[in-house]
């Protein structure tokens, strides 16, 4: 639990923008559910990130609402409970909801279905309909109960507005406090990269490379990963979202690893490539430089006022042409014949989530990027089996991916000290 009381005021000053953002209104944030993996063990809980961002409250069976006339914070959370607390763990209860995370007023979240209709005293209702179809349905009950006492002259929602429109857009640019725990994501996902080239060798299997990332994360202080980590060696490395991580090393091969830990609620989101035996072959290495040719290019034209849609095409500008060298598209292809082998765009949203919110494009149009928006730079190649491809280059996949933050001066890439030029790869893969 978020306990210090600089971190609190960040959490303070981003419900006072939310406030100012919605006037006379009120918002409601529910916590994630609680799923179940198996009869009575639960899958790991991890906070909903909106919920977290406003408050720092990790809890599950939770609910914030945030009233903009009143300009109040309220918490419903799980009561303290010596028995539960015995079995799960500490709770904040109420006292601590108000003590610890600043709310106005706390209840327990048993009374959040007699209290909800006094919140509804408004106009305009924000809340994210369509993510719990249960916690909608008490939400839409109590707006019908709250309708029936317009009689009473007493106002109710009219309208309910997406509180993304608010939330996300905010989320969107990083502050001073996000960029240092995503700095320190990325320095951790680092140590666990390099742990890897070290130690990843023919004979070994993928899940072992997966254990050696998951202890790192551990050790340097991550809670968790930031998603299912992708070690993916020889063709595994052809399928993009390649999850089994359970395959036998082979000599000579490539082992791709797309992994990154989340730290303080913020993910790390990098993908390394490198030779099982030390040394790239001519084919690999061919390959190899191609993509990180393309991706240096890509992280070239990432700034301010540059757009995500041009940072994928100068990665598709110089992936095209090296296909063309590399004799892999003829010189008469169709301008999208690289789509086969490089099916996925090059950057996303990074932040809380690795797929992080905001808007992409605003009336239609691409949107620029701004100081504070962290991206992705992710280029690959994947060749399968396809016959149309020359032999040499069959069964190889590459990605090399950062995590970079555009800057008032250009970028910053948070990940640039994890090796990956043929030279340092090398050099690290055979120590």
């Amino acid at each position: 639990m978020v306990r210090a009381q600089g971190t609190a005021s960040v959490f303070a000053r981003r419900r006072a923008a939310v406030l100012d953002a919605i006037g006379d209104a009120v918002a409601i944030f529910p916590s994630a559910p609680v799923f179940l993996r198996n009869n009575d063990v639960e899958h790991e809980y991890r906070q909903d990130s909106d919920l977290y961002w406003l408050t720092g409250f990790d809890e599950p069976r939770s609910v914030c609402v945030l009233d903009g006339r009143a300009r109040t914070f309220t918490l419903f959370v799980r009561p303290r409970d010596a028995t539960r607390e015995t079995w799960d763990g500490s709770r904040a209860g109420v006292d601590g909801a108000c003590s610890v995370f600043g709310a106005d007023d706390a209840f327990a979240i048993e009374q959040w279905p007699e209290r909800l209709p006094d919140f509804l005293a408004r106009r305009r209702l924000y809340y994210r309909l369509g993510r719990d179809r249960t916690f909608d349905d008490r939400i839409l009950s109590s707006l019908d109960a709250a309708r029936s006492r317009a009689r009473l002259g007493l106002a109710y929602p009219v309208e309910i507005v997406d509180p993304s429109t608010v939330v996300h857009e905010m989320r969107r640019r990083k502050d001073e406090t996000e960029v240092a725990a995503m700095r320190r994501a990325a320095a951790i996902t680092g140590d666990a990269h390099v742990a890897a080239m070290r130690m990843a060798r023919a004979g070994r299997f993928e899940h072992e490379v997966e254990g050696l990332l998951r202890n790192v994360f551990r050790s340097g202080g991550a809670a968790r990963c930031a998603y299912q980590p992708i070690v993916a060696g020889g063709r595994n490395a052809t399928v993009l979202h390649y999850r089994k991580n359970a395959a036998e090393l082979i000599p000579g091969s490539l082992l791709l690893i797309d992994a990154g830990c989340e730290y303080g609620f913020y993910a790390s989101d990098v993908t390394r490539t490198f030779p099982v035996s030390g040394r790239f072959s001519t084919a690999q290495r061919e390959v190899y430089e191609l993509v990180l040719e393309a991706q240096m290019a890509a992280i070239a034209a990432a700034g301010p006022g540059k757009t995500v849609d041009e940072v994928h095409a100068a990665a598709v500008e110089v992936l095209t042409a090296g296909l063309h060298r590399l004799g892999v598209l003829s010189r008469d292809a169709e301008p999208d014949a690289y789509r086969r082998f490089y099916m996925h765009r090059t950057s996303h949203y990074l932040g809380m989530d690795v797929h992080d919110v905001g808007a992409y494009f605003v009336d239609g149009a691409a949107r620029p990027l701004d100081p504070g928006v962290v991206i992705t730079v992710e280029p690959g190649l994947y060749f399968g089996d396809d016959p149309s491809v020359p032999e040499a280059y069959r069964g190889i996949g590459v990605r090399i991916e950062d995590d970079v933050l555009v800057t008032d001066a250009g970028h910053d890439v948070l990940t640039a000290a994890i090796p990956k030029t043929v030279t340092d790869v090398e050099l690290l893969t055979a120590s």
